[in-house]
């Protein structure tokens, strides 16, 4: 799920959607109203699930996609070949997800171990091991 904004409101750090993947920010540049246009925005982002630098230059009145974050706690049932089983700590489904590319995160990763994990546009991914 996403949700409309400007892309004048956006800074370093926040997130959108770009060809309909989710990134964040990690620069923003602003010009000013020149003599054949209106001002623009350069934003460079990169990809959340994909690790993809991606960049868009827009009107500041441009409306734009921002993808809606869910933060959920899970609980690694086992580990496998690039895959990680997960089982949600809320309504206890279990799912697959891939192995985190952090290695910080990976080394830390045993069944048993409670996870964040994040749910954006339908995707899931690990993104910090709970307690350490």
């Amino acid at each position: 799920m996403s949700k409309p904004v400007s892309l004048g409101s956006l800074k370093k750090g926040s997130y959108i959607v770009i060809d309909g993947e989710p990134c964040q920010i990690v620069e923003a540049t602003h010009s000013k109203p020149g003599k054949h246009g209106s001002a623009k925005v350069r934003l460079v982002a990169i990809g959340v699930f994909d690790d993809v630098k991606r960049s868009r230059v827009s009107p500041v009145t441009a409306r734009v996609e921002v993808p809606l974050i869910e933060k959920k706690t899970g609980q690694v049932v086992s580990i496998s070949e690039g895959n990680v089983q997960l089982m949600d700590l809320e309504n206890y489904e279990i799912f697959w997800s891939n192995l985190p590319s952090d290695e910080e995160i990976r080394s830390k990763l045993e069944p048993g171990t409670e996870v964040e994990y994040w749910v954006v546009l339908g995707k899931k991914k690990i993104m910090r091991v709970k307690g350490s």
